[in-house]
């Protein structure tokens, strides 16, 4: 925590951490050029009961073929991702889809969690229960004692078996996001002034994302600290030559996106360009790599490839590239699969991720490029258009 530098290790660490930055911008200090935006949400179709169905009766298969006698989980992405209920994080609902027979949800009562009554439910569905990954332990730990004979095992090949492949209504829904995204970082970006501090431009983005009809927020970094791939609360002024990075998304219907543009305030310098190039031709490189049939960690060493050849690295060493090519992206903003070294999982068509390596180069600056991308039969395609120039950040 030296000089109250704090580095955010977590995706959720640096939501939070752009919702601290934006509160130091009042309403009225909203600039015209935000102001000025319209909703872009004309035409969203939200995902229909019939895909719903359709997504049990495959959940269903998954636990045939994983002799999984039902799968339980208890708010979360999982939950709206079968059902189309929304979470009550104060009171969350738990769910169990049983191989054969209907669905039951269980509300919690005075006493919390009624695990007698789920486990009379489980009792006549299944004697293996598989538990979805963000169901609180102390749900699976009040079960076992209701169960001591069942199996609780990972959900996983369900949940994550499904979720994994995006249908193309889920696909247009996570274009629809990443369009807005961009709209937000365009208009923000407008913004940019001597002297403005990251708090105030990552407010600005959230005006924006308001103005455009939906909820989103966005970290912003400069200079220096840039180079932090999740970003400081250190005060930051932008002043002219800085690096800014300004990394996040919003949700349509639920579903993420997740963009990172890297732009210079002013001039760049040639080191800057160098390093921003460089960075370009990594996120060129994975894009190719990401055809189906391919593993996941694949793409992330192609990726790196290009960040090692010039010098940096190697491996996971700064300066260079410190962590995963990229993650899957859907519901959640950072879900399963991962294109990081060692993942082994094949791509398939419909799989989503983020394409991101980042360099790193502390004490100096980072480039981060981010655009979503989807696996076609053919390769990949990115949701939105690279980013062409270091004073280009839109394409």
């Amino acid at each position: 925590m030296n000089r109250r530098l704090f580095i955010v290790t977590a995706a959720t660490g640096a939501a939070e951490l752009a919702r601290t930055q934006r509160r130091s911008l009042e309403p009225a200090n909203v600039p015209d050029v935000i102001k000025n935006l319209k909703p872009m949400l004309d035409g969203v179709q939200p995902i229909t009961g019939a895909e719903r169905a359709a997504r049990i009766e495959k959940a269903r298969r998954l636990m045939r073929d994983n002799k999984i006698g039902a799968i339980l989980c208890q708010g979360g992405s999982s939950l709206y991702y079968y059902t189309g209920m929304r979470a009550n994080s104060a009171s969350p609902t738990t769910w169990v889809l049983p191989a054969k027979g209907d669905p039951a949800s269980f509300e919690p009562g005075a006493g919390g969690v009624p695990y007698q009554r789920i486990a009379e439910f489980l009792k006549s569905t299944a004697a293996r229960v598989g538990i979805e990954e963000r169901t609180p332990f102390s749900v699976l730990d009040g079960l076992r004692k209701q169960l001591p004979a069942a199996e609780f095992v990972s959900a996983d090949p369900v949940t994550v078996g499904c979720r994994v492949i995006k249908s193309p209504a889920e696909i247009a829904l996570l274009q629809r996001a990443n369009d807005i995204t961009v709209a937000a970082y365009r208009a923000a970006f407008q913004t940019l002034r001597e002297g403005m501090t990251q708090g105030e431009l990552s407010a600005n983005i959230a005006a924006a994302y308001r103005a455009l009809g939906v909820q989103g927020d966005a970290m912003a970094i400069f200079g220096k600290y840039t180079a932090f791939p999740h970003g400081s609360i250190q005060p930051q002024q932008l002043r002219e030559g800085d690096m800014v990075l300004i990394d996040d998304g919003c949700s349509v219907e639920g579903y993420q996106s997740d963009i990172t543009r890297t732009t210079v305030f002013g001039k760049p310098t040639t080191r800057q360009t160098e390093i921003w190039n460089l960075e370009r031709k990594a996120q060129d490189a994975a894009l190719a790599a990401a055809k189906p049939g391919a593993a996941c960690e694949s793409v992330d060493a192609a990726a790196r490839k290009v960040i090692t050849d010039a010098g940096f690295g190697p491996g996971y060493k700064v300066p260079g590239l410190p962590h995963r090519t990229g993650h899957g992206i859907g519901l959640d903003g950072h879900e399963w699969t991962y294109l990081v070294k060692g993942n082994r999982t094949l791509l398939q068509p419909g799989m989503c991720f983020s394409d991101e390596p980042t360099i790193a180069i502390y004490g100096e600056f980072g480039v981060r490029l981010e655009d979503c991308m989807y696996i076609t039969e053919s390769g990949a395609r990115m949701f939105t258009k690279q980013s062409p120039a270091i004073d280009e950040p839109f394409g």
